[in-house]
């Protein structure tokens, strides 16, 4: 596979832990204001810049990625951002709970996202692309990294390895301890040369930042006669994270109502499809079965018909969907249904349990985390996962690395 180094835009000594900060997609509009009130070097003021606009203000208006380009234009011109001298790679280290990832920073080629080598497992929604397209488009940048993963390699671990013994640009700790790390590779050249060897990277994480910075790109070169591909828009940033170093978490549901049944009724249908019995278990011990909150009771949900070989049938959010929310609560698409709501691993069943006990949700479910074999094995098929099959964590900060398409 191809890699490329990059002159970054990078935070100015001793501002690392000031800009840095959660992507734009794993909060909502008053979330991003709370955690950038009082900080004006917030990079959230670049990737949801609405949160410096009237709340009235709609979030895919021209005004918002207008004020996205003047406050990255901000953080540059005012000496917060700096740019690097000369083209570089970088290893990114994250720490959470005891656990260290280690992924190198680069771009990659447009090229192989078309041709299939970067592979992807979820669908996008055209909104949300819509909305990259425009920031890449007119920020002229991708103000986040795509988090990719590949097979471990000996090679490339060693050389992370050898990286990680020497001094790190900076080190950001970040809220609930996690700890970000990054360090400048100093033989960018035989990373490139170990990559080489790599067969294909799998977006892991950031399919509609990858989507929207491939869409700039075929903008870009149609709208330019004398294309040649080694423009800097044929490249995208991206982190890329051996496999082998990565844990996903569960992605939980929550419904709203039963779709007019009863509870009586509901747990008529469900003894159709599973074995159903009260458990003081509030996550699943393996593949296969889904545990199941409603009424203040934790309920253990195992299928009685064998599970189907296809590698998306197979995964259990398939099975949840297929045997319960869609025969049963009628959520035949939960990506356009608001029946239903989707719930990171990072919190938790208390959080499930909260939802419910609060009667925001009717009834939750608890489900075994997709690994990273089953998200391959889709890929290298080249089928799609149901929406929110995988949560990853930590995530990736914007604002440590920003690359320019210029």
């Amino acid at each position: 596979m191809k890699i490329n180094p990059f002159k970054a835009w990078r935070p100015a000594e001793g501002l690392a832990d000031k800009i840095a900060t959660l992507p734009y997609d794993v909060m909502d509009r008053k979330q991003a204001a709370e955690m950038a009130a009082g900080n004006p070097l917030s990079f959230l003021r670049v990737s949801r810049s609405e949160i410096d606009l009237p709340e009235s203000t709609d979030p895919y208006s021209d005004a918002v990625y207008a004020k996205a380009k003047e406050n990255f234009e901000k953080l540059k011109t005012g000496g917060s951002l700096v740019r690097e001298n000369k083209p570089t790679l970088y290893l990114y280290s994250q720490e959470m709970d005891g656990r260290i990832q280690y992924g190198v920073v680069a771009l990659c080629n447009v090229a192989d996202y078309e041709s299939g080598k970067i592979k992807i497992h979820e669908k996008t929604r055209r909104a949300k692309e819509d909305d990259r397209t425009k920031h890449v488009d007119r920020t002229n940048s991708h103000t986040g990294p795509i988090f990719l993963t590949y097979r471990d390699n000996a090679a490339i671990t060693a050389l992370m390895q050898k990286t990680a013994q020497e001094k790190p640009l900076y080190r950001v700790t970040a809220s609930g301890g996690i700890i970000h790390t990054v360090w400048k590779i100093a033989d960018s050249a035989a990373v490139q040369s170990a990559f080489g060897a790599v067969p294909a990277f799998y977006v892991a994480d950031g399919h509609h930042r990858a989507a929207s910075a491939v869409r700039v790109a075929q903008m870009r070169k149609k709208a330019n006669p004398n294309h040649t591909g080694d423009e800097p828009y044929n490249w995208f940033l991206c982190v890329l994270f051996p496999a082998g170093q990565l844990k996903i978490l569960p992605y939980n549901r929550v419904v709203f109502d039963l779709n007019g049944q009863t509870e009586k009724q509901f747990f008529q249908g469900l003894e159709k499809a599973f074995a159903v019995a009260e458990t003081k278990k509030k996550m699943p011990d393996a593949p296969g079965a889904v545990c199941m909150y409603i009424s203040k009771k934790w309920f253990l949900l195992t299928p009685k018909a064998a599970l189907s070989n296809d590698p998306v049938a197979s995964l259990d959010v398939s099975v949840l969907q297929d045997r319960v929310l869609a025969p049963l609560l009628g959520i035949a698409d939960p990506r356009e249904s608001n029946r239903i709501d989707f719930v990171g691993g990072i919190h938790g069943t208390p959080e499930l349990e909260r939802r419910v006990n609060a009667g925001e949700a009717v009834v939750a479910f608890s489900l075994y985390p997709t690994t990273l074999d089953q998200l391959m094995a889709v890929a290298d098929a080249g089928l799609l996962m149901p929406p929110k099959s995988t949560w990853f964590e930590p995530k990736l900060r914007d604002g440590l690395l920003v690359n320019t398409i210029d």
